[in-house]
């Protein structure tokens, strides 16, 4: 034991109230250990305690709280963690997101916090005290607020959810300690999804997409009340950032089951606020070999898509073992088979970020959701036969508009909108005949660059979404042989296939052929790495008299 610290287990669940190491007052809260402590020292500066009681239930909390437990334990005011971060210790998960919540002076505990950790500390709105310390390599936040209101009640009365408004003592590592006048620990048990008042999400109506993610992050089920208030928000979604509706619709779409969130955005009247323009395709309807209109297939496209994701992480059944997948297909056995042996890469391909921080999958995910966008404005109808022509870059076009419009990043809107103009590529190589020549997988990257991967799987995802399985074998065949292809020359024979580098530069093409620069220069080494790829040149010296044979 620290000698500094005086004993407080006689005090186990209570606050106390400290001058120096002499315990001034006891309390059920800290403003009634404050209140002790001052009848007898009015004028004194105390250090306020809580005593977690040990017999209580251990919690999954981050390792760094018990970093900062010394700072926190020096404060004159009480600090709680609050929000997700509890929800999660009470679910057995460690949060890496942490709120704190303080009477007063948050931003400058934020500073003595990123001082106490080596890190720097930001304002996030000085008007409401509101400050925050990142630590990238953890991928950890940690924000400090002041109360929403004149205490901790108001606080957690004002917050959106009941699972989201217990709070925890900064200090405490048990059950014993949390604070939830809400009851939301009987809604974790219970699984449940329920608001605080009839107000709670139209107080801020960001919160009615919040509550749809958790409930299908969690597992969990909206409660009628709680569906009520969802619907009775949506149509002030409008007054909301498109910043934040942008950050809730990429969690949406990571959940495990995305194509279940989008549809349930859909029944309660939020995807209509948000992305009308894939409402519209709900009555767009489709010839065979489609079974379904355009919103339903764009569902099923994603639900394939998570059972593809699947195989590409080596567990085929985590989707379809979720309570929202069951007796749900499996990914055929085939798109495993082709898979595996590029799972590490396309993981690493959905590992990076582009600006704004989304990460590869999602992207793919967008992409999946808007395929078919096109759709709407394209449709023709000749007898009985319905056709979209030019529906891809038609789409690709209202993709980087919806995109650019909930400020998604210009790198973003390019990878997607590459997704959504290409998806049909690999079909036309399997209607080729599912053989694919060195030229064809060129052609391809250069024309999907670092998406192509992406493409190719969600075309996998397509098929089985429009046949609701495999469908006739010959085009399903083809299919696999052409992603296969593509997977193949993309990350074995990259540098030989997809971007080889070239024979000459153009320096020294407009010297061997007397040309000025402009162009033709460049048309000419697009050619030569073309033949390259298709391993029709090996010299420096063949690229020059091809480039002779292809000047106009």
């Amino acid at each position: 034991m620290n000698h500094d610290q005086p004993d407080l287990t006689a005090y186990a669940g209570r606050w106390v109230a400290l001058y120096g190491t002499q315990v001034s007052g006891v309390g059920e809260s800290p403003e009634a250990a404050l209140h002790m402590a001052r009848h007898s020292r009015p004028k004194e500066r105390f250090t306020l305690q809580f005593v977690d009681d040990p017999s209580g239930q251990p919690l999954a909390l981050s390792p760094l709280l018990a970093r900062l437990r010394p700072l926190f334990q020096t404060q004159s005011q009480p600090v709680y963690l609050v929000g997700g971060a509890v929800r999660d210790a009470l679910l057995g998960r460690i949060s890496h997101d942490l709120d704190f919540v303080v009477p007063a002076n948050a931003i400058k505990l934020a500073f003595a916090v990123a001082d106490a950790l080596g890190v720097p500390a930001y304002v996030l709105d000085r008007e409401r005290d509101t400050g925050r310390v990142l630590l990238p390599e953890a991928h950890t936040s940690l924000d400090f607020a002041r109360f929403r209101g004149p205490d901790l009640a108001a606080d957690l009365r004002d917050r959106d959810l009941t699972i989201n408004a217990i709070a925890l003592p900064a200090t405490a590592t048990t059950a014993a300690a949390l604070i939830d006048p809400h009851q939301g620990q009987t809604d974790l048990a219970n699984g449940q999804i329920r608001i605080i008042h009839a107000d709670s999400l139209l107080d801020d109506p960001v919160r009615s997409l919040r509550a749809v993610r958790l409930a299908h992050s969690l597992g969990f089920a909206l409660t009628p009340e709680t569906e009520t208030a969802v619907r009775t928000a949506a149509p002030h979604l409008h007054q909301i950032s498109t910043e934040r509706i942008r950050d809730e619709l990429v969690k949406l779409l990571e959940t495990a089951v995305p194509h279940r969130a989008i549809a349930d955005l859909a029944n309660l009247g939020l995807l209509a606020e948000i992305l009308p323009d894939l409402i519209a395709l709900t009555t767009v309807e489709q010839s065979a070999p489609h079974h379904e209109p355009v919103f339903a297939h764009t569902l099923s496209v994603l639900r394939w898509l998570t059972l593809v994701e699947g195989a590409v992480e080596n567990e085929p059944q985590k989707a379809q073992n979720s309570p929202s997948t069951k007796n749900k297909p499996s990914a055929p056995s085939a798109v495993n088979k082709i898979l595996a042996p590029y799972a590490a890469h396309i993981q690493g391909l959905w590992q990076e970020e582009v600006d704004g921080g989304v990460n590869g999958r999602t992207l793919l995910r967008f992409g999946a959701l808007f395929h078919d966008i096109g759709k709407a404005a394209t449709q023709t109808i000749d007898g009985e036969r319905i056709r979209f022509l030019g529906h891809e870059q038609a789409g690709a076009t209202l993709t980087g508009q919806l995109l650019r419009r909930l400020a998604f990043s210009n790198e973003a809107v390019g990878q997607v909108k590459k997704i959504v103009a290409g998806h049909m590529r690999p079909l036309h190589l399997a209607n080729s005949g599912g053989k694919l020549s060195r030229r064809a997988v060129y052609r391809y990257f250069r024309e999907t660059a670092v998406s192509g991967i992406n493409i190719a799987l969600l075309s996998l995802a397509d098929h089985l979404a429009t046949y609701n399985g495999t469908g006739p074998e010959p085009q399903w065949q083809a299919l696999l042989n052409v992603v296969a292809g593509l997977c193949h020359h993309y990350f074995e024979r990259h540098e030989e296939v997809v971007a080889p580098p070239l024979l000459v530069d153009g320096r020294t093409l407009m010297a061997a052929l007397a040309l000025q620069p402009g162009p033709e220069v460049g048309r000419l080494l697009r050619l030569i790495q073309e033949a390259q790829a298709a391993g029709e040149l090996a010299t420096a010296e063949q690229a020059i008299q091809f480039a002779h044979a292809c000047h106009k």
